[in-house]
């Protein structure tokens, strides 16, 4: 039988002064989340490139000293070049300021829609998980009748109701996509409170006092800002391309009002032309699949940053 050396079998020497050694600094949960966001390349490379496309809708076509409905008879489907960076459309309006203004009223119709759907969402939503089981019922039951609603007959409703001589305003855009758009998040935040309102510190604000509203305010919706958040950022490219596909279809905003949908519809007619106008189609494609992309990719990040299971 093989014999193991005696020191072997020594007990381990208990060191005092390690006992109370901290060999981790504490973080709070939402200072790990944005380490774990800002460590995800891909996350932060669509964070940065959304920064820079909103600062380029603000500053690009103040500097540009162009009107985006100018029209230069003397620079019709000019070619990108020095002169005009985006080049120029058939009525020699400069792509550049319209591409960027496009992109300022997609951003503003997407931050829009995703605001009004996150107010009315998390309301509903959450007075319907606190609610008793009838009053539960019968709110999700009229959520799932007005989600039901088809929801490009409401746009095509709208944009003939409410239509002038510019065509549909930016506002009944966004009022014709949250009409609906909002459900999904009541029901995500009806979920939510459903599971949390059992857990024992929400009992315990109850047993002091503590009434429905105060607590899914002050207990409940704090912990579910995960799941919404998330929901948000990915509610933003939704709507963004939501509008280009209605406008591209003429049921949205309509020339000169340079949406990135109006763009991608004018640029449409250019293609097969013999004098090479495929810019004008490409430029805002370009821009709504980086936009598309960012927001997606943002919105990956930031499920698995708040995911607290995947907490290393």
């Amino acid at each position: 039988m093989e014999q193991y050396p005696q020191e072997l079998f020594l007990p381990a020497q208990k060191e005092e002064d390690a006992a109370e050694e901290i060999r981790r600094p504490s973080i709070s949960y939402w200072a790990d989340v944005w380490r774990r966001l800002f460590q995800n390349k891909l996350a932060m490379t669509g964070l940065v490139l959304i920064l820079l496309m909103g600062l380029a809708a603000i500053i690009v076509p103040t500097t540009t000293g162009i009107s985006y409905f100018e029209q230069n008879y003397d620079a019709i489907n000019v070619q990108p070049g020095s002169e005009f960076l985006f080049g120029t459309d058939n009525l020699g309006r400069d792509m550049l300021t319209r591409v960027w203004v496009g992109t300022r009223y997609s951003l503003i119709i997407g931050l829009l829609a995703a605001l009004i759907d996150f107010v009315i969402g998390v309301s509903y939503g959450g007075i319907a998980g606190m609610a008793s089981r009838r009053v539960d019922t019968i709110m999700m039951r009229v959520a799932e009748v007005v989600y039901s609603i088809p929801y490009m007959l409401i746009v095509i409703l709208m944009s003939v109701t409410f239509s002038n001589q510019q065509g549909v305003s930016l506002m009944t855009m966004v009022l014709a996509m949250t009409i609906t758009g909002w459900v999904p998040m009541a029901i995500l935040v009806r979920g939510q409170v459903l599971q949390l309102k059992e857990n024992d510190y929400v009992m315990a604000s109850r047993s002091m006092g503590g009434k429905d509203l105060f607590i899914l305010k002050n207990h409940i919706i704090p912990n579910t800002l995960g799941p919404i958040l998330v929901n948000v950022t990915l509610t933003i490219p939704r709507a963004i391309f939501a509008e280009a596909t209605l406008s591209f279809m003429s049921l949205g905003l309509q020339p000169p009002t340079p949406s990135l949908g109006v763009l991608v519809s004018e640029g449409l007619n250019s293609l097969g032309s013999t004098l090479n106008l495929e810019y004008q189609l490409i430029i805002p494609a370009i821009v709504i699949s980086l936009i598309m992309f960012s927001f997606n990719v943002l919105g990956d990040g930031m499920r698995d940053a708040l995911d607290p299971r995947l907490r290393k």
